[in-house]
């Protein structure tokens, strides 16, 4: 064989060789970009960890907050509701005290008032008793007391306790014939129902 063949079979022999490394080549390029892509996935994987974990104290945050928000709308109520009727209770204390100390004086004012319209001779002890009484109905309009003397009006059962009943043609129906005792108010709250006998009823 000659020098020439030799060189000619060589020659034809590196064109395989480059496409063998053209192969290698290409496969070392993909296994480089799959091992890259392999490598993002694994970088990846913690920062989704850590997003659901932050999404779920979110979640667990809201929660609790939305507990302590209802808690304290119930204990805001519940100490309006407190502040209500403490209130309403101061209120109430001094009229409540006002009507026990006024009907511990009721029985002196009948008393006296007995006493005014009783027969006497005696002037000075009639305008001492007179006096006295006087006195006293001032004191009770001053602390905004009221009498009630129904006599020829209308029964009114909130005001006026009826003992007796009795028939008279010169009366209407359900009229106040006479007052036996009579009543006291303040305001609206009536401190003693005044006692009387009503006619045609």
């Amino acid at each position: 064989m000659s020098n020439e063949d030799i060189k000619d079979e060589k020659t034809e022999e590196t064109p395989e060789k480059e496409e063998n490394s053209e192969v290698v080549e290409d496969a070392e390029a993909t296994d480089e970009a799959s091992e890259a892509e392999n490598s993002e996935a694994v970088e990846e994987a913690p920062e989704d960890d850590e997003l659901t974990l932050l999404k779920k104290e979110n979640e667990e945050i809201i929660k609790e907050l939305a507990d302590l928000t209802d808690k304290y709308q119930r204990l805001a109520a519940e100490y309006d509701n407190f502040r209500k009727r403490t209130q309403k209770e101061k209120a109430d204390i001094y009229p409540d005290a006002m009507v026990t100390a006024i009907k511990e004086f009721l029985p002196m004012a009948d008393n006296f008032e007995r006493a005014a319209t009783a027969e006497t001779t005696d002037e000075k002890y009639k305008s001492g008793v007179m006096m006295i009484q006087n006195q006293l109905s001032d004191a009770f309009k001053k602390l905004g007391v009221e009498v009630i003397d129904p006599k020829g009006e209308e029964f009114d059962p909130q005001l006026e306790d009826a003992v007796t009943q009795i028939i008279d043609e010169n009366l209407g129906d359900n009229v106040v014939a006479e007052v036996y005792q009579k009543g006291y108010k303040r305001g609206d709250k009536v401190i003693r129902p005044a006692m009387v006998a009503v006619a045609n009823c």
